[in-house]
């Protein structure tokens, strides 16, 4: 929700086929289901369908180039109010994320050369004042704007820019898939500084989505250069939830927000940052908030109770709370349909039949053996209900899910997206051809007689995937298998995932609907996300991917050639075919996609949501004087 959408001094000379964009998918705010939201007694649902704006203007402060915003003039002062579910970050250092939580916080203070326009989906020009691209669709020629400044009052220089992509990128400090996903060919690209505000990168070969990767954070050397000299685990740690509450002033932003105080599990408070090198129609330096302070509550129940009682602005309303949202008078806000969301929601299995370090093998032999049978997977895929779990946990406020893009995404292999659904006689089909039978109580058992049971793991305090986890546990009771579910902490939730210690999952993903190579750390068999067969040992460190599962090498080349074709037809061709490797596999089993229905309080001013990004213009945004909390 905090990506920064920023804005343009110059159009890019790419088109949006070169790019490897498009406008965003028009189903987004207006699609098929959720359309009659609204109907029935009760608050009414906005359905979003913004007009893009203008282009951006340049203005010249203080011989600086600084950003002229394209809404009204607002009023400074004021704190917005958010809240997350669990116990907060684990880090406030972008690179070194792997939660949505912790990536919010770094994302709140850190912004890259080029963003996406919310409105229009183009790639556009952000701490860049121009980016180039060469006929040989190899050659990025970025040139800085001029005056821009660290927090701190350092300059911000092409210096930052060669230091953040070679020595934290480059080598996979922190988390490794900022690095995979520019990777082209198995090549890192060429970056390196022509003069204080240009730089040239340089790619193996033409990689259609690294206009949009641009957009990574760009980092201050001055004050990480010697923290990453003492190497990947001193950088990982710098920037860390005890420094956040003990010396927040040690943070240094180029974005529009600071790092004011943090109160582990409790709340992070963020301040304005006067150096931000955008400014409103009368000159004025934004944003207008002074502050954005995080609260972090238990579970969605506290979540939307926060909002309830005023204590929160926004509220990100899940399925089964947008019939009690409607009945609300107070306090006083709007509800939003912006359409499905470009996350997944999903059951991952655990496909690593390898052994840890200390020998012991990440997944027991015998469930192993399951796991990587796809009728097995399939007889799963196929007896999950996603319609119960749409009308039943989102009440009606989504749809299904069937393949790895999201419902939102341009690239959705429609065809493939119809999916099918649940046949229990039918999965039960599928097991029978692997030699599973049942026993005279209906347990399912495996050729060798061993009885089907694991464990379902998800995040505690996620109403919703709890109560998946539930509905799946119900479902598979039906094929005679034994499912133990069990919520756990959001923090032990990851742990395990990155230690590969579990068995199988209920998670869910951000995602990109513009843009389909954004998702390589996840589906790239030696992606730092690749979760279901994960071959990352530690940050940054790959085990050998000779082991490569046939149908793990397809999708790998299916990966490559997307992101080396610049005609977008044959793109979706490409992804169309990727789809059908994931689909027919089921490594991750997709179940549905929400509807992105948001509340926010009357009191925001400048407002202007699109199905691309609820806050987008953030800078603008500001508080209605006067207004209860």
């Amino acid at each position: 929700m905090f990506k920064r959408y920023m804005t343009v001094l110059t159009l890019l000379l790419l088109v949006l086929s070169q790019a490897g964009c498009a406008p965003p998918p028009k189903n987004g705010a207006g699609g098929e289901f959720g359309k009659n939201l609204s109907q029935g007694a009760g608050k009414e649902i906005i359905n979003v369908h913004p007009k893009p704006r203008g282009p951006f203007k340049t203005v010249i402060v203080d011989g600086a180039e600084l950003m002229e915003a394209r809404g009204p003039v607002g009023q400074f002062g004021g704190t917005f109010y958010n809240n997350q579910i669990g116990d907060g970050p684990k880090t406030f250092n972008p690179w070194a994320s792997f939660d949505a939580t912790s990536s919010a916080m770094g994302n709140m203070m850190f912004t890259g050369l080029v963003t996406t326009d919310a409105y229009t989906g183009e790639v556009i020009p952000n701490l860049a004042k121009e980016v180039k691209l060469a006929d040989d669709k190899l050659t990025y020629t970025v040139t800085l704007r001029k005056g821009l400044q660290w927090s701190d009052g350092k300059p911000l220089t092409a210096k930052d820019v060669v230091f953040t992509w070679n020595e934290i990128i480059k080598p996979g400090f922190g988390n490794s898939s900022h690095r995979d996903v520019v990777m082209v060919d198995g090549k890192f690209p060429e970056v390196k500084m022509l003069d204080d505000l240009t730089i040239q990168f340089k790619t193996a070969k033409p990689f259609t989505p690294f206009m949009r990767f641009l957009g990574e954070s760009i980092a201050p050397e001055h004050i990480l250069k010697p923290v990453v000299a003492k190497g990947n685990e001193a950088f990982s740690a710098y920037w860390g939830v005890k420094e956040a509450s003990s010396k927040p002033q040690n943070f240094v932003s180029n974005g529009m927000w600071l790092l004011e105080s943090y109160d582990p599990r409790l709340k992070a408070v963020f301040k304005r940052n006067p150096r931000f090198f955008m400014v409103d129609k009368q000159g004025k330096r934004l944003p207008y908030l002074d502050q954005y302070t995080f609260s972090f509550v238990g579970d969605g129940n506290n979540q939307e109770l926060q909002f309830e009682q005023g204590k929160a602005d926004i509220y990100a309303v899940p399925g089964n709370f947008v019939s009690r949202l409607r009945g609300l008078t107070k306090p006083p806000f709007n509800l939003y349909n912006l359409g499905p969301t470009s996350g997944t929601t999903f059951m991952a299995i655990n496909l690593n039949a390898r052994k840890n370090a200390q020998g012991k093998p990440f997944v027991e032999p015998i469930k192993s053996s399951w796991f990587n049978d796809v009728n097995f997977r399939q007889a799963i895929n196929h007896t999950i209900n996603r319609d119960d779990l749409v009308s039943n946990i989102l009440k009606g406020v989504g749809a299904p899910l069937y393949t790895s893009e999201s419902l939102s995404s341009i690239y959705l292999n429609h065809e493939l997206g119809k999916g099918f659904p649940a046949d229990v006689e039918y999965a039960k089909g599928l097991l029978k051809k692997s030699g599973f039978t049942w026993n005279a109580k209906g347990q399912l058992l495996d050729k060798a007689g061993h009885p089907v049971e694991f464990t379902l793991l998800t995040n505690s305090g996620n109403n919703e995937r709890e109560a998946v986890g539930v509905n799946i546990k119900q479902d598979l009771a039906t094929l005679g298998m034994k499912v133990n579910f069990k919520p756990i902490d959001f923090n032990v939730l990851v742990g395990k995932l990155t230690e590969g210690s579990w068995e199988t999952m209920i998670m869910g993903l951000t995602g990109d609907n513009l843009e389909p190579h954004s998702g390589v750390n996840v589906w790239k068999s030696d992606g730092a996300l690749h979760l279901f067969n994960q071959r990352v040992v530690k940050a940054g460190t790959i085990t050998n991917i000779s082991d490569r599962l046939p149908w793990e090498k397809q999708v790998d080349q299916y990966l490559e050639s997307g992101a080396q074709t610049f005609n977008d037809a044959e793109r979706h061709k490409i992804y169309d075919k990727l789809q059908q490797v994931i689909y027919d596999q089921a490594p991750v089993i997709y179940l549905y996609s929400p509807l992105n229905i948001v509340a926010v309080r009357d009191r925001i001013r400048n407002f202007d949501p699109t199905p691309l990004e609820t806050f987008h213009n953030l800078e603008e945004i500001w508080i209605e004087p006067n207004t209860e909390k």
